[in-house]
């Protein structure tokens, strides 16, 4: 199998899976944390208040979301978005989102129901002394909450954070199944253009694996960190 094993179709390559591949799995990946991030703690704040609506639906958005493939949520905004577009403007025929726009979307509200269990249980693992001590301080339930709770929340569940981002950078090639051109489809497309199927997809795990594995050993040094800090 290896002995035409051509590293000439790799070299060839690099600056299209690079530069027009990754270069869009690292923007999915990094809109989806950030923004996936800032509204997870928006729905973990919501399923953790007081009030039953707002509880009853942010649990029931991260259940749904959760207990769903990826696979098909993609496919779900892909088809589905533009007619909902279509009945919220009242256009006369379906909105046209576009394959990387709506990837954007799915991405990020896949993973803020990701990060939204993640950052309550980081909400729910400080002492309920520090809120009492905010509260003693005449700080408002709301000042409490951005400036004692969930600093501390985000610190304690950084390195989990960083782990279903790792998680989140694996499953962008899903994209493929749109064709749009992360990095496995830029190998992908180079594959069978130059029948180098082998070649091609041994690089693209190798790449993969690599970054997979980088991010981890840096994940495990913030983990050490913190268990020595505490």
């Amino acid at each position: 199998m290896f002995s035409n094993f051509d590293f000439g179709v790799i070299y060839a390559s690099l600056g299209y899976l690079f530069w027009d591949g990754m270069s869009f799995t690292m923007l999915v990946t990094i809109v989806a944390t950030v923004i996936g991030t800032v509204l997870g703690t928006l729905l973990a704040i919501m399923r953790l208040s007081g009030v039953w609506i707002l509880s009853r639906l942010s649990g029931a958005y991260i259940d749904l979301i959760r207990s769903l493939p990826l696979v098909l949520i993609i496919f779900w905004f892909y088809f589905l978005v533009p007619y909902v577009g279509q009945w919220i403007t009242g256009a006369p025929r379906p909105v046209q989102v576009g394959a990387v726009l709506s990837t954007m979307l799915t991405f990020t509200l896949f993973e803020a129901a990701y990060f939204a269990e993640i950052m309550r249980a980081g909400i729910q693992s400080i002492p309920k002394g520090q809120t009492a001590a905010g509260a003693a301080l005449g700080l408002s339930p709301t000042q409490v909450m951005v400036s004692i709770i969930l600093p501390q929340a985000f610190r304690n569940m950084l390195p989990v954070l960083l782990t279903q981002t790792i998680i989140l950078f694996q499953d962008t090639s899903l994209v493929y199944v749109l064709s749009i051109t992360d990095f496995l489809g830029a190998a992908s497309k180079v594959a069978h253009r130059d029948g180098r199927l082998v070649e091609m997809y041994l690089f693209a795990a190798l790449i993969y694996f690599l970054i997979s594995l980088a991010a981890s050993v840096y994940v495990r040094g913030l983990q050490r960190r913190y268990a020595i800090a505490r």
